[in-house]
């Protein structure tokens, strides 16, 4: 620790801090442009400007160390000043340089009202500038579909080039020219290809990169802002929605270090289109082959009416990929009400046991936890295509040095460079019985972290290449005290949450494939719009969109997306996490829960709950540790070995990706014109001639 004295106070921080965090450290205001303690210092934007006592000019705080300052002549503290009149003034002709060519737009500037130059203009700037020269003007340029460039207002921070560079991990957009030619582009002026790309937005402290499929349809202080959890994949990023009136408008990231830091990926950020379209607002029933409009209670009536001919056996439910916990328990009381154990959250046909234990179907160190690990093996999973957020974290864990990343599986760009060992799960058995040189390097690790995927789960022989890496876990001292590196890495929002609250088949019951070629003859479809069902149920669809789903159903319940309803998730860690509601569903679409709650009333059969509260005191009770708000479950290691002794004879064939599309993955994603055009992008069959 060091002593330094600002602004008269005298403050102990750690020596490796920067001038401007020491100065943050005792309560000083430090402006800035260029620096974000996510990226790298570039030092270039000169507004942080202090002065140190005994140094012949102002120091930019961002880039200089508490260390490097020299003490007083009789060893008193380095004192830092950040109000003198030195200080002001410098200020003053930074933000005076700053705003020689930036355009004077400011009503019509997306980033009106939300822009750091305006803030720190008024705050810092004069009233008047000493320049009377024309301003340049830059040409703007196409960088994809999702970032709309104004690049005459752009001040060279280089927020942009360092987080796709470091963070993204594509080195796609850079500063090219020198002096008044000096601006931010493409090599090419080609669409970006991250899948997180869209954070350069929110990096932007001035109107250059603005959201393209937002602009000019709202001011930030129209909108009304709700905290809640994305669920458009399993990492369950922190977000904010911003609706006007019942329409979401745009997603915002929120800070969580545990999980996302502050970034989402494009389909979280790009996906509101989607949830105003191809919406189902009012129920729906078959009749002579045709889907007709219906009422409430005439759906009701043909549901019971359809229960009451059908034998407990051949009832049948499965919950898709974005439910929310409270919603799948009422399925669950609803299913199991019916005399039947025919429940199935795992559409994917993912072998996965809640009866293996917990820590056995979870991302057991924590998606934080990636930053320990000193070795990882990634085992039938792409993780820049089925979590980009983990993959961040992969990424950010490589670039500080010290880790060896080996992939078995297919061979994909995941920005950051690997060992490849093999296509299948002949080389998972090779690196646990030590033949492989990789095997040392997880023997010589403190930390080591096997993450498996979907890919190698949602296979026939799904059960026993989960035993298997979990050997490899155990077999290499992956799992001891403090430390259990056995890792899932989920796809669906829900699929924790399902696994927790037992959505799997009881004894004698049937799983989601079976139910969908035919096994039941009364299937409830709870939003599970990838599994294709055959022919022969009779198909109650409880959803949002008209996807695969509502296309099969004879029966459509409209229901809530998961902005427009509250509710607990789990996400691939087991974290519970709190989705709130940011607006209502359109016409006479209800919450899940409410519909489920209201459909066994008139089957019969009423669940013992009345509101929301009342069926989470009910979930609490059966299911104590949906209610730990945020919190990781312990650590158990015990399950881990358990589950690598049960072993299983696996396929000779390779793990096949899970994911084709990643902008495509559920039906908001598919009813979104924005994802559509990424999707296209991202296939080569799009071709945009640079704007």
């Amino acid at each position: 620790m060091a002593k330094v004295i600002v602004d008269g106070q005298e403050v102990e921080v750690p020596a490796e801090y920067t001038l401007m965090q020491a100065c943050e450290a005792a309560g000083a205001e430090i402006p800035r442009f260029c620096y974000h303690e996510r990226l790298s210092i570039a030092g270039n934007c000169r507004m942080c400007l202090v002065e140190v006592k005994g140094s012949p000019k102002p120091v930019a705080s961002c880039a200089q160390n508490v260390r490097d300052l020299r003490p007083g002549p009789n060893g008193e503290p380095p004192v830092i000043n950040t109000k003198t009149p030195l200080v002001k003034k410098a200020r003053e002709g930074v933000m005076e340089f700053l705003l020689i060519n930036h355009p004077l737009d400011c009503p019509i500037c997306d980033q009106g009202g939300e822009c750091d130059l305006q803030d720190q203009a008024m705050a810092y700037g004069v009233d008047k500038s000493r320049y009377s020269e024309n301003k340049r003007a830059v040409e703007d340029k196409y960088i994809g579909p999702l970032v709309k460039t104004v690049m005459t207002r752009c001040i060279h921070c280089t927020r942009c080039v360092r987080f796709t560079t470091e963070v993204a991990g594509i080195s796609e957009l850079g500063l090219i020219g020198r002096g008044e030619d000096a601006e931010i582009t493409t090599y090419l002026e080609q669409a970006m290809t991250s899948e997180l790309q869209g954070n350069v937005v929110d990096l932007c402290p001035v109107g250059a990169l603005t959201s393209k499929p937002f602009a000019f349809n709202a001011r930030p202080w129209e909108l009304l802002k709700t905290e809640s959890t994305d669920m458009m994949d399993a990492v369950g990023s922190a977000i904010r929605v911003d609706a006007r009136g019942r329409e979401v408008m745009r997603v915002l990231p929120r800070l969580n270090e545990a999980v996302n830091e502050e970034w989402i990926s494009d389909k979280t950020r790009h996906v509101a289109d989607g949830l105003r379209t191809q919406r189902l607002d009012r129920p729906y029933l078959r009749e002579n082959g045709r889907l007709r409009p219906a009422t409430w209670p005439e759906a009701f009536e043909a549901i019971a009416a359809r229960v009451k001919a059908t034998a407990p056996a051949k009832i049948g439910a499965i919950a898709g990929d974005m439910a929310t916990l409270e919603e799948m328990y009422a399925l669950k009381g609803l299913v199991t009400a019916l005399g039947s154990s025919n429940i199935d959250g795992r559409q994917d046909g993912v072998k996965l046991d809640p009866a293996l234990g917990r820590a056995s179907y979870v991302f057991n160190p924590g998606i934080a936890a990636i930053e320990e690990a000193d070795a990882i093996l990634l085992v039938g999973t792409n993780p820049r295509r089925e979590a980009p957020i983990v993959n961040a974290r992969i990424r950010k864990r490589w670039r500080m040095g010290g880790v060896k990343i080996a992939v078995i599986g297919e061979v994909v760009d995941l920005t950051y460079t690997y060992d490849y060992l093999g296509a299948g799960p002949e080389t998972l058995a090779d690196v646990v019985a030590g033949k492989h040189s990789f095997a040392e390097v997880l023997k010589g690790a403190s930390k080591p972290l096997v993450i498996v995927g979907q890919g190698a789960l949602a296979r026939a022989d799904g059960a026993a290449v989960l035993s298997l890496a979990a050997h490899a876990a155990t077999a290499f001292g992956g799992v001891a005290e403090g430390w259990n590196g056995f890792a899932v890495l989920h796809t669906a929002a829900s699929r924790v949450g399902a696994l927790d609250l037992g959505l799997v088949p009881g004894e004698g019951g049937l799983d989601a494939a079976a139910m969908a070629t035919g096994g039941v003859d009364l299937l409830f479809n709870l939003g599970a719009d990838e599994i294709t069902v055959g022919e022969g149920p009779f198909v109650v669809y409880v959803g949002t969109h008209g996807d695969r789903g509502a296309h099969r159903a004879d029966v459509i319940l409209p229901g809530a997306t998961y902005t427009e309803k509250s509710g607990l998730t789990a996400n691939t860690e087991g974290r519970i996490q709190v989705v709130n509601r940011a607006g209502f569903p359109p016409g006479e679409a209800k919450e899940d829960w409410a519909i489920l709650r209201a459909l066994s009333d008139v089957l019969g059969v009423k669940l013992p709950f009345d509101s929301l509260a009342q069926l989470r005191a009910a979930m609490a009770k059966d299911f104590p540790h949906t209610l730990r708000i945020g919190a990781l479950a312990p650590v158990e290691g015990a399950a881990i070995g358990a589950l690598a002794s049960r072993g299983g004879k696996v396929e000779a064939a390779p793990f096949a990706a899970f994911i084709d599309d990643f902008y495509m993955t559920n039906p908001i994603a598919r009813a979104s014109a924005t994802l559509a055009e990424c999707s296209a992008i991202a296939k080569g069959t799009h071709r945009q001639a640079a704007e």
